[in-house]
């Protein structure tokens, strides 16, 4: 089968083609053949290796210390089930499937194997699959942080800081779908498209000073690295709840040490690969409540260049990799 691969860290041009053995399921395993994958934070972390700071020689621990440990990037895919283990009793050939192997990989070929019980679920009708690919790992994001970090409530005032991003994008749909009035930051070239996502309020982080308001939010959502409990405390009610969904290792300790007033609480950490949340974002795109925004689609034959994109500050919600067309 064709695959990508990569056998050290540094740009997309790192990423080359590659021929390998197809899998085979084992026991509790499912064959997919893959149609689409994507390029998330995860896949640029792992192929570049640059860390937040603080976090350099935690990435060389995951991804291998000297050289990748895994050479087949893709920590989403989408596509049919080709054949299934003994054992599987969950899915079965001709399935439409999405997958959130997460830092497992394996997306990035024709073929992938995973346990019937991992992060895997059934693709709703109203999506291609070139759609449900992407609502993996900034679904799965989105609705940890808010649902089991932030406790999110119907009614929420919720700031979104970095809200057209693939996470940012998601948890504007993700939040709203809990009833939340959100407030989604990003640049004057993303307003428009996070408005139309169902934000309520947009704020151009070139020209408004979200971290000005005062006992304005409920929980406040930054996944853009820049925000941190000094900055931001004043705007959270009392009771609010700051959510780091990316920061380097000093922001994050600063943040969790800050004095805190009023019930007011900060966290981070990450998201966990998840079967049932996957099928509950699902059941939301199914519903018409999510719909991952697909920026751009490459060819499976430009890995390289959806890489470069990614990094591309014109980026706006989640770069796709087609491999089987329709």
């Amino acid at each position: 089968m064709e695959a990508i691969i990569y056998s050290s860290y540094g740009p997309p041009s790192v990423l080359t083609r590659a021929d390998l053995a197809k899998p085979v399921p084992a026991q509790d395993e499912i064959l997919v053949r893959i149609h689409a994958t994507s390029v998330t934070s995860g896949d640029y972390r792992a192929r570049s290796l640059d860390m937040p700071p603080g976090f350099g020689l935690i990435g060389r621990l995951v991804f291998g210390l000297f050289r990748p440990r895994r050479q087949v990037l893709g920590t989403e895919f989408a596509g049919v089930v080709e054949q299934v283990g003994s054992s599987v009793t969950r899915f079965k050939p001709g399935d439409r499937v999405f997958a959130y192997p997460g830092a497992g990989f394996g997306g990035y070929a024709d073929y992938a194997t995973i346990s019937q019980n991992a992060a895997i679920a059934h693709v709703p009708g109203n999506l291609d699959l070139d759609e449900a690919v992407a609502i993996s790992f900034g679904g799965a994001t989105a609705l940890n942080f808010l649902r089991d970090k932030g406790g999110i409530e119907s009614g929420d005032r919720v700031l979104i800081i970095g809200a057209a991003g693939g996470v940012g994008s998601a948890a504007v749909q993700v939040a709203k779908s809990f009833g939340a009035h959100v407030t989604g930051v990003a640049s004057s070239a993303g307003l428009d498209m996070v408005r139309a996502l169902g934000a309520d309020t947009v704020l151009d982080y070139t020209r408004d000073n979200a971290a000005s308001a005062t006992d304005a939010y409920d929980i406040i959502l930054d996944t853009s690295g820049t925000a941190t409990y000094a900055k931001y405390g004043a705007a959270l009610k009392p009771g609010g709840r700051l959510l780091l969904v990316s920061a380097n290792l000093w922001q994050l300790l600063g943040t969790l040490a800050a004095r805190k007033t009023g019930g007011r609480k900060a966290s981070g950490g990450y998201a966990p690969e998840r079967a049932e949340d996957l099928r509950y974002l699902a059941e939301l795109a199914a519903n018409e409540r999510f719909r991952p925004h697909i920026d751009r689609r490459f060819p499976f034959g430009k890995m390289v260049e959806a890489h470069t994109y990614f990094e591309s500050p014109a980026k706006k919600g989640n770069v796709v990799v087609v491999l089987q067309p329709g």
